[in-house]
């Protein structure tokens, strides 16, 4: 009993060591230890451990994180004032929780608070985003236009509204959004509504997996011309070739089927006495399964052309199949020789083949899957 014990309050030392936050004040990681240090004092206000911590932490904690600020604004950093707000809304953290814990305010009793200069530090480091934004709109490069974008949101979400952020953001995203018309498919007449269905669904599909936030953006031909897009970057061009539908296969197979089964008998042995026996049944029947079967395959070509240029920057080749087939049978005989596949069999009848239309959206599905994923990965490079 005494080791159990024993066992118990070493562990419970040692979390308590742990949880003080000594350790992280012994590596220099101010931040962490005066954290910690204060979550142990919420709920042990004695703990002489974590009182020592703030005591000897707290102060060197300021002088450093100061010292910090002083070598980040003398230095060339284009971005100084965003880490000198992020060191100050650091030191803000660690003293806002030592004058939430009673216990820790009574060691720090007026622990250090940035208040007037946030303000200020907040505006220089907006102005620092809003000039790296312009600066990079210069460039005038899609890709900077791209990293524009992202300083002009962040120099507005450090002061909402500041200058005419949301403007150039608009400007940014308009010059690195990438815009593609997606061009209608050209098929043989009677396949147009299954193609339409296909397309449709290929149009849908881009707009899931690149969204508004994007830096790709999908036109049909109808929207774009109605966005008065006359000069898109680059036009997606898909086109069925080779599709054939052959014609049905009809063949029949013939099956001899026998099985043993297990039977149970009773057998008198006396007046009043009697004893149950297995034999073995032979059961036999006759199966003609006649299957129907129709192929069809074909073709999706793919191509990006370059609107100003016409060169084709992506080009791909879909091969795709489907293979229609109907089984049915018919039999004679005993039904315990019959497995759960011919049972199957069995439940079906004859049917004609799907009509031309359909079997061509049938023949497409596989080939979406593989379709989706070849654009989304070439998209993705530009967003």
């Amino acid at each position: 009993m005494r080791k159990y014990i024993y066992i118990f309050l070493t562990g419970f030392l040692l979390l308590n060591s742990c949880s003080t936050g000594q350790k992280s004040l012994e590596q220099g990681n101010y931040y962490d230890a005066i954290m910690k240090a204060v979550g142990r004092l919420s709920s042990d206000p004695d703990n002489r451990k974590a009182s020592q911590v703030i005591s000897e932490g707290y102060p060197l904690s300021v002088t450093y994180y100061q010292e910090e600020i002083d070598k980040i604004l003398t230095s060339n950093d284009p971005f100084k004032w965003k880490r000198t707000l992020e060191i100050m809304q650091t030191v803000n953290q660690m003293s806002d929780e030592i004058r939430r814990v009673p216990a820790a305010r009574k060691l720090v009793p007026s622990p250090k608070m940035y208040t007037s200069e946030l303000t200020d530090v907040q505006n220089r480091a907006a102005q620092e985003f809003y000039d790296a934004g312009l600066d990079a709109l210069s460039r005038k490069t899609r890709e900077a236009a791209k990293q524009a974008y992202f300083h002009f949101l962040n120099a507005d979400a450090l002061v909402r509204g500041f200058k005419d952020t949301q403007q150039k953001m608009l400007l940014a995203k308009n010059i690195a959004t990438l815009n593609v018309v997606v061009e209608q498919i050209p098929v043989n007449g009677k396949f147009e509504y299954s193609a339409q269905f296909f397309y449709d669904n290929v149009f849908q599909m881009l707009n899931e997996r690149f969204q508004e936030k994007d830096f790709v953006h999908f036109f049909s031909p109808e929207q774009a011309e109605q966005a008065k897009l006359k000069f898109p970057d680059m036009v997606l061009q898909m086109g069925f070739y080779d599709f054939f539908i052959d014609r049905p296969q009809h063949s029949e197979e013939q099956l001899e089927l026998n099985k043993q089964i297990e039977e149970k008998y009773t057998v008198k042995i006396s007046k009043d006495s009697t004893v149950t026996r297995t034999r073995m049944i032979p059961k036999k029947g006759k199966i003609k399964i006649l299957t129907d079967q129709v192929a069809s395959g074909g073709l999706l070509e793919l191509k990006t052309v370059e609107f100003q240029s016409q060169k084709i920057v992506f080009t791909d080749k879909i091969p795709g199949q489907y293979m229609w087939q109907n089984k049915y049978g018919i039999f004679v005989g005993d039904n315990e020789v019959l497995d759960k596949d011919l049972s199957n069999i069995l439940k079906n009848k004859m049917i004609m083949p799907p009509p031309a239309q359909d079997m061509f959206v049938l023949f497409t599905k596989p080939i979406f899957n593989q379709l989706a994923d070849k654009l989304t990965n070439y998209f993705r490079q530009y967003n």
